[in-house]
């Protein structure tokens, strides 16, 4: 079940200092599945592919302004050094450990987990940039790794609104 908080001024003692008394109010399970299906939830795999249009987009610019081929694979590298963790963390999220008993904590431990390989990765891609990226630009590469960072927030502005069958009503 799925509770909201409903937040009123209590009228009682204390009125005057802007005490707030808290309600919830258990969903139905009518509502719950009309707030899932007015809600969907954001694949991690949609961000991810945002992220590596967000850097062919920026290598294609970086060509457009420099002229430079070194420049290119500095900013194709950069957006890799973002795009190859977070790749590697939606497939760790993904993947599906069948019905197993603490799911919770489970679930935490898994995001933690392959939240720490996403970083891991993500540096010892920056530390070894300079040794396989042969004439390195690191305004290229920062800045592609920036843009395609700032894809997570752009998916989610870019969500998909829900076809309504029929109308909810919310009291």
């Amino acid at each position: 079940m799925i509770d909201t908080i409903d937040k009123h001024v209590d009228q009682g003692a204390g009125a005057g200092d802007g005490a707030q008394q808290e309600s919830f109010k258990t969903w139905t399970r009518e509502e719950a599945q009309a707030w899932r299906q007015n809600n969907p939830p954001l694949s991690p795999w949609r961000v991810v592919t945002a992220q590596a249009v967000a850097g062919l987009v920026c290598c294609a610019a970086v060509w457009a302004f420099t002229q430079r081929s070194e420049a290119v694979w500095s900013a194709l590298y950069g957006a890799a050094a973002v795009v190859v963790p977070s790749a590697l963390l939606a497939r760790g999220m993904t993947r599906d450990l069948g019905n197993t008993t603490g799911a919770a904590g489970a679930a935490m431990f898994r995001f933690m987990f392959w939240e720490m390989v996403k970083i891991g990765v993500a540096v010892a891609m920056l530390l070894a940039a300079s040794r396989v990226v042969p004439g390195l630009s690191w305004p290229a590469l920062l800045a592609a790794m920036v843009v395609c960072m700032k894809m997570n927030w752009w998916a989610l502005l870019w969500r998909r609104k829900p076809v309504l069958t029929e109308p909810t009503q919310r009291v």
